[in-house]
């Protein structure tokens, strides 16, 4: 094994493979009580808006079969049960137990009642062709081996199954950039140091969004491992996009 394959990033740091999984669970376990407010913060709330632009690009239906890859706190499993109805099955899924009972506590307190489970992207513990839907938001870039998560996830879908990852990307708007970087690399971790007490968390998560895919790398990713029809949405300028790939 050479040195790129024995190593990976861990926001701008190199890092032994081995180590990714539990650096990143020593991130969302320091973050997770204040995990939600902080989104509300370092976005001014617009993780909203592009968590429910992601739900209506799934064209979910009554009935289906869903499951919501790093879900952690259940902002998408909340938005997701209402439209599969009594018939239709969530999972909501993270790779953290603390985010999990973050997200769980929350769920059951507004009498939404889901299985939960604690698993890793990469080797999915369902059979094939079992779900309708697989949504995962703000989590592939955590993902030490992002092409086995994405076979892992076109493995468990279903024919005629699609799924949406809504994740941090690439800004495309020149003006945008320096001003992105400066909020991202100065204000952030200043925020995060304030409200979460975790400076070095929030920097981590900084820097793992540039080192995420851009639009095209993800899409030709998808297609690599076997999805279809697949297509992006930018929003805010690549401050976020949307990407979906179906399995036909």
């Amino acid at each position: 094994m050479n040195d790129q394959e024995s190593t990976t990033h861990f926001g701008f740091s190199q890092i032994p493979r081995s180590e990714k999984v539990r650096r990143v669970g020593q991130v969302f376990s320091s973050v997770a009580q204040r995990y939600d407010v902080m989104n509300d913060l370092m976005s001014f709330g617009l993780h909203r808006l592009w968590k429910r632009f992601a739900v209506e690009l799934a064209h979910i239906r009554p009935g289906q079969s869903v499951l919501d890859l790093a879900g952690g706190t259940g902002d998408l499993t909340r938005l997701i049960t209402p439209l599969i109805g009594e018939k239709g099955r969530v999972v909501l899924g993270d790779i953290n137990g603390a985010m999990l009972e973050v997200g769980r506590e929350r769920l059951l307190n507004e009498g939404i009642v889901v299985d939960v489970i604690q698993l890793n992207a990469e080797n999915l513990p369902f059979a094939n062709n079992s779900f309708d839907l697989i949504t995962i938001a703000f989590g592939l870039r955590n993902v030490t081996d992002k092409e086995a998560a994405l076979a892992s996830m076109y493995r468990v879908l279903k024919p005629g199954g699609r799924l949406i990852i809504l994740e941090f990307s690439q800004v495309y708007l020149p003006p945008l950039k320096p001003i992105y970087d400066l909020y991202s690399f100065r204000i952030l971790p200043l925020m995060g140091k304030l409200v979460a007490k975790d400076e070095d968390s929030y920097r981590y998560l900084a820097e793992s969004i540039r080192m995420h895919p851009d639009q095209e790398t993800l899409k030709n990713m998808l297609i690599d491992v076997g999805f279809e029809r697949c297509d992006y949405h930018n929003v805010d300028g690549g401050i976020v996009a949307v990407h979906r790939g179906f399995k036909l």
